[in-house]
């Protein structure tokens, strides 16, 4: 696998987040949960409104039909299932799936329009390689991307955009859960690696995934034990080219995707990434945190790092 591949890989991923994900952060979103009765946003962090969990879990678990909490809680994989399973049950009792799917797209739509423009420059184009790629991507054990599937296209200009979008944003996203989850972590500790892997402090992103300081302190202790962390709580050499090597395996995952792209990739990512850079700065996305978005690198790419083998290499090094 080269560096170059990879590179392309997490070009994507940046540059369709904010476009996909946007409706997470977005007031047209909220205001539209609002309306079907959910609280609001509790907190504004970056300029940007964070989300509101019970309908964060109940809308963007809809797309897989009406399962219950426990569901929800596997596919999404980080999440604490005590928080999620709750949140889900007393969403269900506010709105209906399809209610619920309706504000959703409207919200992410409404956001795109406000920031975008009815018709941004390269709109039909992007929304059609957008769709080859999804259409190209692997369905196996890739449950979120699956639903969203099932709901097909909203038949609307910038509707059609944010589910392609949403589409390969998910189809990464059940990736990734698929590579910790094999390489040997659980939700804790993937939290906890990927923390300081983007230049975090220690548990300064596992609370946001419902997990209490209990969790956190059997996380590193156990992460400790397999050399991966300091006694300290710091990332050690070994800890951060297994953390890394989980990113190169969920590239590896996307591969089908980027060869449908093809040469095209470069023309998707000149209107992507301006899009995504003004989904930013209209606080409907947070700011990027530094390093997160392109850290890895060096000669562990490819390198068949499992969780084990990854401390036995550099053990002396941390």
């Amino acid at each position: 696998m080269s560096d170059d591949f990879n590179e392309k890989a997490r070009r994507l991923r940046n540059a369709l987040e904010p476009v996909a994900a946007g409706v997470y952060f977005a007031p047209e979103a909220h205001a539209a949960y609002e309306e079907l009765g959910f609280a609001g946003s509790p907190v504004t962090h970056e300029g940007a409104a964070r989300p509101e969990m019970t309908a964060y879990f109940t809308s963007r678990g809809a797309g897989m039909g009406q399962v219950p909490g426990e569901v929800v809680a596997a596919a999404f994989g980080c999440f604490n299932p005590k928080v999620v399973v709750p949140a889900v049950e007393a969403g269900r009792q506010i709105a209906g799936r399809e209610a619920i799917l309706a504000a959703r797209e409207k919200g992410a739509t409404t956001m795109l329009a406000r920031v975008l423009g009815d018709q941004p420059d390269g709109l039909a184009r992007v929304t059609e390689l957008l769709r080859r790629g999804a259409d190209a991507a692997r369905w196996e054990a890739h449950p979120i991307y699956g639903g969203l599937r099932s709901l097909g296209f909203p038949g609307n200009p910038l509707g059609d955009l944010w589910r392609a979008a949403d589409l390969l944003r998910e189809h990464r996203g059940d990736s990734h859960v698929i590579t910790w989850a094999a390489g040997g972590v659980d939700a804790v500790e993937i939290l906890l690696l990927t923390e300081q892997w983007w230049g975090l402090p220690a548990r300064a992103y596992a609370p946001t995934r419902g997990w209490a300081a209990a969790d956190m302190d059997a996380g590193f202790e156990r992460l400790e034990k397999r050399g991966l962390m300091t006694g300290d709580e710091q990332l050690t050499d070994a800890g951060r080219a297994f953390r890394e090597e989980i990113e190169v395996r969920t590239d590896e995952l996307e591969r089908s995707v980027l060869d449908a792209l093809g040469d095209d990739l470069d023309e998707l990512l000149d209107h992507l990434d301006p899009w995504s850079e003004a989904i930013v700065a209209a606080h409907s996305y947070p700011k990027r945190i530094a390093g997160m978005y392109y850290v890895g690198g060096g000669p562990h790419f490819g390198s068949g790092l499992t969780i084990d083998t990854a401390a036995e290499q550099y053990e002396n090094k941390a």
